[in-house]
């Protein structure tokens, strides 16, 4: 009995030898085609031929030798023990390969990223481009006096829905901004009452367009310098304005608040947290929907998108944005009878500073450097507005030359787009700045390209560059630019 015993013991793990030497052969040949083993391939057959012979060794020990109970269960022993290395060298490749997939997926998903980067500015570019035109013509339109009323209020419709567009377009690129880390909150000194003041004239405006009252109550304490990014808490104020506006009906009506409070809790003087409330009497949110009111792309239903429009992204980029400054956007709503929007953000308070003086433009000269004859043709009708003198380069390797060419304080200024044949913006500013003259140091140049990432703005900073506006610019913006530049050299 106890033979029996032996020689089964025997016998089993030679059968079980075989399936190893089966499982380090089915190894072998998935291991050896990867690029990391191309130079190893003999090592992985050493085990195989060690295997071998020790299944050799079981089947002569099991039919000519005298086995003992001891032996027996070495031999058998054995095989349990490379059969367990087996299982963990599976597991160990279960493991390489999973990580192997995620390594590939995640290859595949910041790839993806990339494309759809490229995508996004890309279409921007090309975008911007002809918006560029539209808005840059219809302001020019707007500002002659002697234009017809009824070609006036056609215009003054075109100008409403170009703005529309790039608002959206805005919104996309900001939104993807903030999901791949890219986007900034800018820290500078600016007047809250001036915003404050500019918010509620647009919004009393789409007030009225629309037959809805309006009311705006600011805060004397609201008055003063404070330091943050004005141009995104001026974005968010105008997205719950005008979401406030579309979702209401005449007759209704919409209040605007704001006020401001040291510290927020007092123990704080520099720091103050800046409150605004927008509330309407219009359409309302149901309960339901409220958890999901600041998601992207959410609409409540196909039927309100359908009748007030909007992309659901306004609202999305309004709360992600106040968090990145340290605020908070919260909504209180009843379905029916209305909304109301507080937005929250702690500001630096700094101290008053004298208005600067009026730099006029009357006279200047300003050097356009663009690749699109359309899109300077219209920046130097702008420009002509306020009496400024123009000229014109196509591409970076002639405006470099034209500078050069010019007596030192020539140029009062340079509207540099980015992309063009020859020689880009970027490359072109670089060499102005490296000319062994005094003037081209301090030069102002001002990017005015439809290239709006924050690596395109950094991009510009880093070559020299004063100021960056994306297109298409906004004519008092442009003006405003350019007379600071100028008033701080």
């Amino acid at each position: 009995m106890l033979n029996l015993l032996i020689t089964g013991m025997i016998f089993c793990g030679a059968a079980l030898m075989v399936y190893n030497i089966y499982g380090f052969i089915k190894f072998a040949r998935f291991i050896r085609p990867r690029k990391t083993w191309k130079q190893n391939n003999a090592i992985l057959y050493i085990p195989i031929v060690l295997l071998v012979m020790f299944l050799l060794g079981y089947l002569f020990v099991g039919v000519f030798g005298k086995p003992d109970i001891v032996m027996g269960g070495i031999l058998f022993g054995g095989s349990i023990f490379v059969f367990i290395m087996y299982k963990m060298l599976t597991n160990v490749t279960e493991k390489i390969l999973e990580s192997e997939q995620l390594e590939a997926q995640l290859m595949a998903a910041e790839e993806s990223s990339r494309i759809k980067n490229r995508f996004l500015a890309s279409v921007s570019h090309e975008m911007r481009t002809p918006m560029n035109v539209i808005i840059g013509l219809t302001d020019i339109c707007l500002k002659d006096p002697t234009l017809q009323p009824a070609t006036r209020t056609h215009l003054e419709k075109v100008d409403l829905n170009a703005g529309h567009l790039m608002s959206l377009i805005r919104n996309i690129l900001d939104i993807n901004s903030i999901e791949t880390g890219r986007f900034t909150i800018n820290n500078e000194k600016f007047s809250l009452n001036e915003l404050l003041d500019q918010v509620s004239d647009i919004a009393g405006a789409l007030c009225g367009d629309k037959g809805l009252d309006y009311q705006a109550r600011i805060s004397e304490t609201a008055a003063g310098q404070y330091i943050g990014d004005s141009v995104q808490i001026k974005n968010i104020l105008l997205s719950l304005l005008d979401n406030a506006v579309k979702y209401t009906d005449a007759p209704g009506d919409v209040r605007f608040t704001a006020d401001t409070a040291p510290g927020g809790d007092g123990t704080d003087d520099e720091k103050h947290l800046c409150t605004f409330t927008v509330a309407d009497t219009g359409i309302g949110i149901d309960p339901d929907f409220l958890p999901h009111m600041f998601d992207t792309f959410s609409q409540e239903d196909a039927s309100s998108t359908n009748r007030f429009g909007g992309g659901g992204l306004s609202l999305a980029l309004a709360k992600n944005t106040a968090e990145l400054m340290g605020g908070t956007i919260t909504v209180k709503s009843k379905k029916g009878q209305g909304s109301e929007f507080t937005f929250t953000v702690p500001l630096q308070f700094a101290a008053e500073e004298p208005k600067p003086e009026n730099v006029s433009l009357e006279g200047k000269r300003v050097l356009i450097v663009e690749d699109l004859p359309e899109n300077a043709e219209i920046v130097a009708d702008l420009l002509d507005l306020e009496g400024v003198e123009t000229e014109f380069a196509e591409n970076g390797l002639i405006a470099l030359n034209m500078v050069k060419a010019a007596d030192a304080g020539y140029y009062d200024a340079v509207l540099m787009d980015l992309r063009m044949p020859v020689m880009d913006g970027l490359e072109c500013t670089i060499q102005i700045r490296a000319l062994d003259r005094p003037d081209t140091k301090k030069l102002p140049i001002i990017a005015l390209t439809a290239n709006a990432f924050e690596s395109d703005i950094k991009a510009t900073r880093e070559a020299g560059m004063n100021a960056h506006l994306a297109k298409p610019t906004d004519a008092d913006l442009l003006f405003d630019t350019i007379r600071q530049l100028l008033r701080e050299m």
